[in-house]
């Protein structure tokens, strides 16, 4: 009888070592799934402020031409020389590419201003979002009309 008592005991401890390894596994799965997320997050936003400073730095660089930072880009432009707005359509790899496999984009709209101080200044935002809708990155830009 007490080898039969000895059994129980060592099969009911192996169940509860059993459980809480268990429990503590799916605490770890779930903290990971979160951390993969975030990750994602974290990633499309690094890429969105590179994608969002290279085109405004390409925008300043040439003069505000918008056909020229379409071009460069690798996207389209609509409108000409310093007034409308380009569209910039990214894949999952933050390439360049069509819209039917976009996942994010880039989008420019500017106007001429008149300066008094010198040549016409070119304001506008630019926006990096999700082909979802959703905002990642935007602030203003600002440019002096090339001559």
């Amino acid at each position: 009888m007490n080898n039969r008592s000895r059994s129980t005991l060592f099969l009911i401890e192996q169940l509860i070592v059993i459980a809480v390894f268990a429990i503590c596994a799916v605490a770890c799965v779930s903290i990971l799934a979160t951390a993969y997320f975030y990750a994602g997050d974290s990633n499309a936003a690094g890429h969105a402020l590179i994608a969002a400073e290279s085109g405004a730095e390409i925008f300043k660089a040439t003069g505000g031409d918008f056909g020229a930072v379409a071009d460069i880009l690798g996207g389209v432009a609509d409108g000409a020389g310093s007034s409308g707005s380009v569209v910039v359509y990214y894949d999952k790899a933050w390439q360049a590419c069509g819209i039917a496999d976009a996942r994010y984009f880039l989008h420019f709209m500017g106007v001429t201003t008149d300066d008094l101080t010198g040549p016409n200044l070119i304001t506008g935002e630019l926006t990096v979002a999700k082909i979802t809708g959703e905002e990642l990155v935007a602030f203003p830009v600002a440019a002096r009309e090339a001559n």
